[in-house]
């Protein structure tokens, strides 16, 4: 039994055991049991899904048929197992038929391919079944910022389309890379050029102001030998908004502050007793703003941010290791707050900030 459920699990990781059990033809007590006393080979998570223990590959499988954002992003990871987290050899990442990936989800996908590549793991993307999100990716400069060590399937571009029209397009500012140890200004002119371009002229003081802190707070605080990276793209639909992604594969918000609250915010620092400590970290450092390392007033405060993110009733999430954080403004206040825990481990920091200019 255990080579059978072993195949299964491997193909379709994350299966409830009633779904192994009608997938191998066995009585669903039977499997149940036979996986509780064998959970060498076989982890159950907090949703009672199934995965193997050790598995020498990892698949990860996109949901087809759909745009995929930072949730079904997230939920695809949930539904395989935690890739940085699982002893697994190499991780393959699957990009069915019609999986349209958005900016968002997009930059927390190449902040963690190419971690898993610093960390000496076999890492493929397929997008055989899906040419056209690979020449998406192509063309925003996505498999540009892709670790080389990371196989592209059925094969990686040899030209960068995203070179080679780089500003050709009114609607987009492809990947550019955010170098920790210095402060890129023409990225962020940039950004905001084309940010004032799709929306208008008031929004440019909030676009530089926005760009300059966040890709400011890569450059001072990341500490990571990765580069971090800055894209902004134009969306339409329901509501026209432009979405801006920044990434960077440090520290993180929680460990870059938590050495100076006891010197600078004593009533933060008691707060790190608490189940949820880093959750309200956070949390705090978006919706009150000026909570730095290096005392009120300076940088991972995200003030300026925040100002700008309450004038324009803009949407910020930021995602940290195993937790994201999402706020919504109307009307000049928080509209929703929206947290998810426990979150498939992506290192660092990474930030979306939606600007709705219907």
């Amino acid at each position: 039994m255990r080579d059978r459920i072993e195949k299964v699990l491997r193909e379709n990781p994350g299966l409830k055991g009633k779904e192994i059990a009608k997938k191998i033809g066995e009585d669903r007590r039977l499997v149940n049991s036979f996986l509780h006393k064998n959970t060498d080979y076989f982890a159950q998570n907090d949703n009672y899904c199934w995965f193997l223990a050790k598995p020498s590959e990892l698949c990860v499988q996109f949901e087809q048929d759909q745009w995929m954002n930072c949730a079904s992003f997230e939920q695809s990871l949930a539904n395989s197992g935690s890739p940085l987290d699982l002893e697994c050899n190499s991780v393959v990442f699957v990009v069915p038929e019609k999986c349209n990936i958005l900016l968002d989800a997009a930059a927390r996908f190449l902040a963690l391919c190419n971690q898993l590549a610093h960390a000496d793991r076999s890492v493929t993307i397929d997008f055989s079944d899906c040419k056209s999100t690979l020449g998406y990716f192509d063309r925003i400069g996505f498999i540009d910022h892709l670790d080389k060590r990371v196989k592209v399937l059925p094969k990686r571009p040899s030209d960068s389309r995203a070179t080679k029209y780089r500003g050709n397009s009114s609607a987009v500012v492809e990947f550019g890379s955010v170098d920790p140890s210095i402060e890129d200004k023409e990225l962020i002119n940039q950004l905001t050029n084309r940010f004032v371009e799709q929306s208008d002229e008031k929004y440019e003081a909030a676009a530089s102001t926005v760009f300059g802190e966040l890709i400011g707070n890569i450059s001072e605080h990341s500490r990571s030998p990765l580069m971090g990276f800055a894209a902004l793209q134009k969306y339409g639909g329901r509501r026209n908004h432009i979405q801006t992604a920044i990434s960077d594969s440090g520290l993180g918000i929680v460990a870059t502050l938590t050495p100076s609250l006891s010197e600078h915010y004593p009533i933060l620092d008691k707060l790190q007793n608490n189940e949820d400590f880093e959750l309200q970290l956070v949390t705090a450092v978006l919706t009150k703003g000026e909570i730095s390392r290096f005392g009120a007033g300076r940088g991972l405060g995200f003030k300026s941010s925040r100002e700008q993110a309450i004038k324009f009733d803009a949407r910020l999430s930021v995602r940290q290791s195993n937790f994201s954080i999402a706020i919504e403004y109307e009307g000049g206040q928080i509209h929703d707050i929206e947290q998810h825990t426990n979150l498939p481990t992506i290192h660092g920091t990474h930030l979306c900030f939606d600007f709705f200019i219907d």
